[in-house]
Order: structure tokens, then sequence, then C-alpha cells
């Protein structure tokens, strides 16, 4: 029998059946699995202690003990040493909302990747081409001149006017990157970034042996004052900047900011890759650094990464300075980029499916972003569409990995800040959540709540 009465003693879960079948603590593991996964039991409920719930059931301790450790192990239930045990954040989901990892992932912003109707439907129109055999060979490293012209007139849309001979298609945006670091840039030379940036970057210029150099900013990004300071302490030969919604700080260069960087960079003769992500089509006038400094910018269009993450093409315009390494730089990483991948983004372009896949997607972020401001109404504002956020944290989580695997035990994937740092101290900690990559406006809700569950928490909340 039972030590204690429960009476009038609550308990916030138990069994719902009068007698448990052997094995018993298999019978308590797939009864709560049960409740958890119907939803009567909400995540971040504290389940009852285990020896309170062996006193009530009148079985062994231990048998409780590898019920829950049971359900540990299916990550439906989790434990914080002194506080007790509570329901994990992903139950409840349906097969077709829950991710084959078993997890909620707010860490790879992949722009909405569900949206592929239309980019199926390009695929197929490519293959019925009668000419698509003849692109599969060593030549055109640069891409076809007719895959070129079909990115030129693109990237006119984005005020960027360049011509097929000093335009090349790479293998997504960070193989772009990758070509300029290694050709545009010697050993041992430095690059001003922001204090935040690319986290891709900042390991591929570790592979280049390339410095990078945070240069200061303010909520407007990168100041003028600081990098024309930088550059009179230092030997810097590029920059690199993400003017529209910059990864992850989700800060735009107004006109203005741009114009006073770009009379600095022309100043110092730097090299500037411009890596443009912008979500959709630019409406009005729109000015991306190579308008104010052509001659000394690679303007890679970010935008065409939004399209399809699997496709891995991407357009890139350079001044004819740079022409011979940069293609010699693509040359060597690539030869080519996959002329499948090439001309169905062409397909993509020349019949009009890009600017409607982008504007589905801009529509899918403007309502992913009004989720995000409703659970944390008081997070840094960032543009209407962007494709993730980010979330300030305690000086206590501080650790990037001890942080990130904390997440991870709630079944929640995020990036910390001090990936995207070059500085050992950033000094300054958040998390860069995608709303974007959550497979389902569903388990964006379900992640955020939780997000927001496991920071109120915290000891020092």
């Amino acid at each position: 029998m039972p030590v204690n009465s429960f009476k009038n003693y609550f308990l916030s879960w138990v069994p719902p059946v009068k007698e448990l079948p052997r094995p018993c603590y298999l019978a308590i593991a797939n009864l709560l699995e049960q409740d958890i996964r119907s939803g009567k039991l909400a995540p971040g409920t504290k389940l009852p202690p285990q020896r309170e719930l062996a006193d009530y059931l009148d079985i062994n301790f231990t048998t409780v003990t590898r019920a829950y450790n049971l359900c540990r192990e299916r990550q439906l239930i989790y434990g914080t040493a002194g506080r007790g045990t509570f329901v994990a954040p992903l139950p409840g989901r349906s097969e077709e909302d829950a991710p084959a990892s078993g997890m909620i992932d707010l860490g790879v912003v992949n722009g909405f990747d569900r949206v592929n109707k239309q980019i199926i439907e390009a695929t197929e129109a490519v293959l019925k081409k009668g000419y698509i055999g003849k692109l599969y060979n060593y030549t055109a490293s640069l891409g076809h001149l007719h895959q070129r012209a079909a990115a030129v007139n693109w990237m006119k849309k984005f005020n960027v006017v360049s011509d097929e001979n000093h335009t090349a298609l790479f293998s997504g945006s960070q193989n772009a990157i990758s070509a300029a670091l290694l050709s545009l840039f010697k050993l041992g030379d430095t690059l001003a970034v922001d204090h935040f940036t690319y986290a891709n970057l900042i390991g591929t210029a570790r592979l280049a042996h390339i410095r990078l150099l945070p240069v200061a900013g303010d909520a407007g990004g990168m100041l003028p004052d600081a990098l024309a300071e930088v550059c009179r302490r230092h030997p810097v030969a590029g920059i690199f900047l993400m003017p529209n919604c910059a990864n992850p700080t989700g800060i735009t260069l107004s006109l203005a900011r741009k114009k006073q960087l770009a009379q600095v960079i022309r100043m110092n003769k730097l090299v500037l890759i411009e890596d443009d992500t912008a979500t959709t089509v630019p409406v009005g006038d729109y000015m991306p650094m190579y308008a104010l400094l052509p001659e000394q910018t690679l303007y890679i269009c970010g935008t065409l990464r939004y399209l399809c993450g699997g496709l891995r093409v991407t357009a890139a315009a350079f001044p004819e300075a740079f022409r011979n390494d940069l293609l010699n730089g693509l040359f060597h990483l690539n030869i080519r980029t996959s002329a499948l991948d090439a001309e169905i983004m062409t397909e993509l372009l020349l019949s009009g499916r890009a600017e409607s896949v982008l504007e589905e997607k801009h529509q899918l972020a403007v309502r992913a972003n009004k989720i995000f401001d409703r659970v944390f109404p008081d997070a840094p504002e960032c543009g209407n569409g962007s494709f993730f956020r980010i979330l300030p944290l305690p000086e206590s989580m501080s650790r990037a990995q001890d942080t990130e695997s904390l997440f991870e035990s709630y079944g929640i994937k995020v990036l910390h800040s001090s990936r995207f740092s070059v500085l050992s101290r950033p000094g300054r900690n958040f998390l860069r959540l995608s709303v974007s990559s959550a497979g389902s406006e569903k388990n964006l809700r379900t992640a955020l709540a939780q997000v927001r569950f496991i920071l109120g928490e915290l000891p020092d909340k």
C-alpha cells in the first residue's frame, strides 16, 4: 500500500489505468508517451518526482526511474538538476511536421526550402529541352553564355550593371567567397569585417590564412570613421560587407551609410566583397555598393541562394581588374559550376518563376516574423521579410558549445553568436534563430515557445 495518502495531494500525471501490465516500467513509459504525444501533457509540464509517483503506484522506486530514463532516450522528457523532470518540446506533432532528426532546426537558414513546386516545374522544363545534353562538358567554366546573360538581366533589377564577360556562375555564394579569398588576396592579407559576420567567411578565411580584422559599428552597421581608423593603423587589403540584412545581425545599411563607407573604401583602394542577401526583388531605387564602387567590387548575387538551397548556383559580377585572378580561382576550385543546376536557375529567371518563388517565401517570412514577435515582443527588430532573428542572451551563456547543447537537450537546434565573431571574447551574447527552417509554422511556434521557456528558467533571468 502507498505510504502516503494522495486524496488531497496533486500529482501532475499518473498512469490512466488501475493496474499496470508487466513489465511495469515499459507500461509507464508507453502511457507517459501516449499522454505527451496526445497533448494532454503540454511541453514544459513538471512531472511528479519519481519517489512520489512510485509511492502512489505502490511500486519500486527503480521501476519509475527506468520508465523516466526510457522516456529521456525517446526525447520525450528532460531533467534539470535540483528542479525536477519536465515534458520536452517536441511531442504531439504529426509525422508531416516532425523532422526526421527529431529536432526542430532554428540554426541553419534554409530559406523555406519546402517551397519547391515551381523549382520542380523548372527542372521538368529543363529536362525536356533538346539541347540539354550539349551542356555537359568541361567548356564554359564561367557558365554558358545564355546562362550568364540571364544572370546579367536579373542583376539589373538590383541596379548592378554588368555584362556577360564580367559575370560568372559559381556553385553558391560560399563558393564565390572562397574563390575571392583565394584569388584576390595573398597569404596573410587583412580583410576588414563587422564584429559579427558570416560564419562561413570566418572558416574559409582561416583555411586561406587571411586575417579578419573587426571594425566597430552601431545599429546602422559598420562605422565609416572606424573603418578609416583601421585602415590607417593596419595594412588592410579588402573588406567584406553584407549591406542588406547582414548575417547574423540583420542590419541593413542606409544609402547614406553606404556612400560614407564607399568613400573610405575608394580612398584606401580596398577590394570589396559584397554579398547581397536581399530576399526579394527590390522595389524602387536600390543601391548596392557595387553601383558606387564598380571598379573595386565583387558583387555576389546572394538573392539567388534563397530560390532553392539545393541549387548550388549564384551569379557574381566583377570588374576587369579582377577578371584573370578570379576566373583562375573559379577554375581551380570547381572547373565549372554544375550545368544542370545552372540551367534550372536560368529557367527560373527567364520564366518569371524566380520572382514568384521569392515573393511566396517573402510572405512566409512575414508570417514567421509575426510569430516571432508575438513570442518575443521585446527582441531587436529586423526587416519584416528576414529569414532569421537574433535574441539576446544573459552573460552566463557566453560558451557557445554549452549553450547550443542545452537547447539541443530540449530538441531545438540554435546557433550562438560566438560562431559569428572573429574575437575570442565578443562581449555580446545572442542566439541567431532561423524562422525559415522549422518545417512548418506549428513547429516554429513550438520551438520559439520552448526557447522562451528555457530562457525564463535560467537562474539569472
